[in-house]
């Protein structure tokens, strides 16, 4: 069966490369669904060229105006109908090199990528939760005797970074929590 796997791969990689579909309005506002999906893996210029020749091959003559329809492969970003195919390129980047963190990072702050960059250079780690980076974080700066180890809270310390504003995390999964300074 090496036809069928390769294409399930063939399958998960289409569906996992970021990718909008681009339709021409002209056509869409007469009745007819015209557009074409377009890796967002390319520059903008290829973009723009690969929407020029869907628009040139409308069933409505001189079509101008497009918009984005639909998309996949962004990991939870929210594009518009109108989104710039520079903020697309931009996201498409960082999500290719972050992957699912990259993503829920551009959510968390609203895809303004600097602040998602930002936050990169302040990641303190993946844990299962965050009461385990406390823990961590608190064992590698204390001697904590023997005796009063069982006594201590965990989960309280880390509710009280969460709520000071000294960390946030992103959890990606069942005990994947990736940390981050919040400073």
């Amino acid at each position: 069966m090496p036809e069928l796997n390769e294409q399930i791969e063939t399958y998960e990689t289409i569906i996992l490369e970021p990718r909008i579909y681009v339709a021409c309005l002209a056509a869409y506002n007469s009745g007819y669904l015209h557009g074409k999906w377009i890796s967002a893996n390319q520059d903008e210029s290829q973009i723009h060229k690969e929407i020029s020749q869907m628009l040139e091959q409308s069933p409505i003559s001189n079509a101008e105006e497009w918009a984005i329809h639909d998309y996949e492969g962004f990991e939870g970003v929210e594009l518009f109908e109108y989104s710039s195919i520079e903020s697309v390129v931009a996201f498409a980047e960082f999500i290719n090199e972050h992957g699912q963190l990259g993503g829920e990072l551009l959510n968390h702050f609203s895809n303004n990528i600097d602040d998602a960059n930002k936050a990169l250079e302040n990641h303190a780690g993946e844990y299962k939760s965050l009461a385990d980076f406390a823990q961590e974080l608190t064992e590698q700066s204390t001697k904590i005797p023997q005796n009063l180890a069982y006594y201590i809270d965990y989960e309280a310390m880390a509710k009280d970074m969460q709520m000071s504003g000294d960390v946030f995390t992103i959890e990606l999964s069942f005990e994947q929590s990736h940390v981050f300074w919040a400073h």
